[in-house]
């Protein structure tokens, strides 16, 4: 395992624009936590958006997860350039050619996604951490580590994620075309979203709940729900409208088993196209 992601590693280090990427993505993290944390002044009117809760704890742990998983599309493309530059630059073949099975090609990729998704949890823990530290008004370590499931739900969605745009450069063997097919599949689900929707008026057949929520990145989204609504503030400013929030907001078990059906999917399909292709 460890030679197979050492040669990733060797890679990437001469892979200027995925060090860029990466770059910008952990830095665009920081950036949005410092932008929160600046105190903005309005006509004499001192305002703070992290001073309104945000990062109290054990709220930032699914704030923070939620923003942060905006971002993956920097390191999808990361995966994708580093997938598909190995049949650009033809180090598939050599590799091959030089005893690497088509197996360990495929675990070494893997293992590059875990990394990644690893990587990018442990930097949104420490960040949220130190956040939570400085600005929450609940720091007893009960509170502190309590909601941590919306961390797992961050790395997860990232496994997952990551497969597919690994899945889909091995598929089309170019970036442009893996990334194009990413935002036309997101597109599809769209669209089938608002026929789902016509029907459920039309004849009062839900099939979100028995469809829906089985395609990938929907499953991917519904790990991590928008916290906004769960938010104080915005709780009591429906209640004042006679207006309520009917959300579970937890981690579902039904979607870690879809979204982890998915990952093992993407891997698979991505072997059985190794496998069948001559390279």
């Amino acid at each position: 395992m460890l030679r197979l992601l050492n040669i990733e590693l060797h890679k990437l280090k001469y892979n200027k624009s995925a060090k860029a990427i990466s770059i910008v993505y952990f830095s665009l993290i920081l950036f949005i936590s410092l932008i929160v944390s600046i105190e903005f002044n309005f006509g004499g009117v001192k305002f703070r958006v992290a001073d309104q809760g945000i990062f109290n704890f054990p709220f930032i742990w699914h704030f923070n997860s939620w923003v942060a998983a905006w971002l993956k599309i920097f390191f999808a493309v990361v995966i994708v350039s580093i997938v598909a530059n190995e049949y650009s630059y033809r180090t598939l073949k050599q590799n091959l050619i030089d005893g690497l099975s088509k197996k360990e090609f495929l675990t070494s990729k893997f293992l590059t996604v875990l990394l990644f998704s690893a990587v990018s949890t442990i930097f949104l823990f420490v960040v949220s951490m130190i956040l939570g530290l400085i600005f929450s008004d609940y720091k007893e370590i009960g509170i502190i580590f309590s909601d941590m499931q919306y961390i797992l739900a961050y790395f997860l969605k990232l496994v997952c994620f990551f497969s597919f745009c690994m899945f889909l450069g091995i598929w089309v063997k170019r970036s442009a075309f893996a990334l194009g097919f990413l935002g036309l599949w997101q597109v599809v689900e769209g669209i089938i979203a608002m026929i789902f929707q016509w029907i459920r008026v039309k004849t009062d057949v839900n099939l979100f709940e028995t469809v829906y929520n089985f395609l990938p990145l929907n499953a991917m989204s519904d790990l991590l729900v928008e916290p906004f609504t769960r938010f104080g503030a915005v709780q009591s400013a429906a209640n004042q409208l006679g207006e309520s929030f009917d959300k579970d907001y937890d981690l579902s078990p039904l979607n870690v088993v879809i979204v982890l059906c998915w990952t093992a999917l993407f891997i698979y399909w991505s072997y059985a196209i190794l496998k069948k292709r001559d390279l």
